[in-house]
């Protein structure tokens, strides 16, 4: 159903999967594919049938970051291209009510590496890597990845991995937390896949509102995010799904949630 220049999308069920289609320039990102990664991201959330969503890249690494060989923008500065063009794709699937997995192969590198970050899961392929490519350039890592790197791995690191441009091997993602699985490359599709048919199975709005419980632990105190949860459960527990949850267990069957 793909009807972009820079990127595909593809709809199966209840898996959409959004592939930076530039392997020439290594997925590298330009103005003209973050609107249409926008625009793929709408459509995605406002399919009803869509449970799950994977980000992905095509050839053989998911994006090298931004594309220095694209012409600036006119009257257009670098924080402008940040807060305008680059940040409402990044919290779209941030703030966004479905799950996203970034699958990865090869090259994560610059603002790459924080799309890759930013979803809410990982599959890494085993000849993946994370790379800080800023400070090469004489520049500092953007796109959130500051957030990301500092909260899952801890300053120390964090800043170690800025300063030395350390190309970080899905292995060592795995040990650290900054994926969840590593597979063989030749099967990063079908795994990513696989899991994302899975997660599919899940009540949409347990995924939702687990999501966003998340997105609060991680900048509140315990107060706050106890709050939050009551606020949400209060809101699944009164759900079809709930009750449909509850009665398959008793039951001792499948549960079949609908979303709602």
């Amino acid at each position: 159903m793909s009807e972009y220049e820079n990127i595909r999308l593809e709809i199966e069920g209840p898996v959409a999967t959004l592939t930076l289609a530039r392997p020439k320039k290594r997925n590298a990102f330009d103005v003209p594919t973050l609107r249409e990664c926008l625009d793929a991201i709408e459509r995605i959330h406002a399919e009803d049938a869509v449970r799950v969503a994977l980000l992905a890249g095509e050839g053989k690494g998911f994006s090298a970051g931004a594309d220095l060989s694209a012409p600036p923008a006119r009257h257009r500065s670098v924080s402008d291209n940040l807060n305008h063009d680059y940040r409402p794709v990044l919290m779209a699937i941030t703030h966004g009510p479905k799950p996203w997995i970034s699958a990865v192969q090869g090259a994560a590198a610059g603002i790459g590496s924080a799309f890759a970050m930013n979803c809410d899961l990982t599959v890494m392929a085993d000849d993946a890597y994370l790379y800080q490519a800023f400070g090469a350039i004489g520049l500092i890592p953007d796109g959130g990845a500051t957030w990301h790197l500092a909260r899952t791995i801890g300053k120390k690191r964090a800043y170690e991995l800025m300063v030395t441009g350390e190309k970080l091997p899905a292995a060592r993602c795995l040990e650290l937390g900054l994926c969840n699985r590593v597979v063989p490359a030749d099967r990063l599709m079908e795994e990513a896949r696989a899991w994302a048919l899975e997660i599919a199975e899940k009540a949409p709005l347990s995924l939702r509102f687990a999501k966003r419980a998340l997105q609060t632990a991680m900048e509140a105190d315990l107060d706050t995010a106890y709050s939050r949860e009551a606020e949400l459960q209060a809101l699944c527990i009164e759900s079809e799904d709930a009750r449909e949850g509850v009665a398959a267990f008793l039951e001792k069957r499948k549960a079949v949630f609908k979303g709602r």
